[in-house]
C-alpha cells in the first residue's frame, strides 16, 4: 500500500505589513496573530519615517484630502515593518486586516485586525499592500537590501529542483558516503 504524502508548499508570495505608530505597543500580540494565521515572518524592522519618506511611500495617495494627515500620522512615531510570506500572502493579509475604515470593520469584520486595533479610517492600526506589485515596491522601499526574485512554482519549481538541487544533494551525499567521516557533524 502506497502512502500518499502531501506535496511540499512553496511560499510564493510576500507582502508588507506595517504596525502603525499608535499600536506599536501591541506589536507582540499582533505578531502572534499573524503567525497563528499561517504567515511566516521573513524580515522585520523597527524604524521611524520622516514626513518626506512617508510622502514618498504613500505617493499614490498624493492629492487626496487625507494625504497630509496620513503623512503626519505615519511619521509621528516609530513603526514596525514586517515582510510576510505564504501562499496568496497579499489576499490573505488583506482579509486578516479587514476594511481600511476601522469603524466599518467593527461592524462588517469584527474579528479583523483593524476592527481590533484601529480607531478610525486614518488611524486603522496596520498597513497592507494592495497588490503583489505594490508589495514588491513597498518591500524595496522599506528593505532596500532585500532581494525579491520571482519564486518558481509548479513545473518550473520541479524543473529547478531536478536541475540544480537534486544533483547537488546527490553529489554531496555520495561524497559523504565514500568518505565515511568518523564525526560527520
Amino acid at each position: 500500500m502506497e502512502v500518499l504524502m502531501p506535496e511540499p508548499q512553496i511560499y510564493v508570495e510576500r507582502t508588507l505589513a506595517i504596525i502603525k505608530p499608535d499600536v506599536i505597543d501591541k506589536e507582540e500580540e499582533i505578531e502572534d496573530l499573524i503567525l497563528r494565521s499561517g504567515f511566516h515572518i521573513i524580515q522585520k524592522r523597527k524604524l521611524q519615517l520622516s514626513p518626506e519618506q512617508c510622502s514618498n511611500f504613500y505617493a499614490e495617495q498624493f492629492g487626496k484630502v487625507f494625504f497630509p494627515n496620513l503623512t503626519a500620522y505615519m511619521s509621528s512615531g516609530p513603526i514596525v515593518a514586517i515582510v510576510l510570506a505564504r501562499n496568496c500572502a497579499v489576499s490573505y493579509w488583506k482579509e486578516l486586516l479587514g476594511p481600511s475604515n476601522s469603524l466599518r470593520a467593527r461592524i462588517t469584520h469584527p474579528h479583523s485586525l483593524r476592527a481590533l486595533y484601529g480607531t478610525d479610517e486614518l488611524r486603522n492600526g496596520l498597513h497592507g499592500s494592495v497588490s503583489i506589485s505594490s508589495a514588491e515596491k513597498e518591500i524595496r522601499f522599506i528593505f532596500p537590501e532585500a532581494i525579491l526574485e520571482p519564486v518558481p512554482t509548479g513545473q518550473r519549481a520541479r524543473d529547478y529542483l531536478n536541475l540544480y538541487v537534486k544533483p547537488t544533494l546527490l553529489a554531496g551525499l555520495t561524497a559523504l558516503c565514500k568518505e565515511k567521516p568518523a564525526d560527520p557533524m
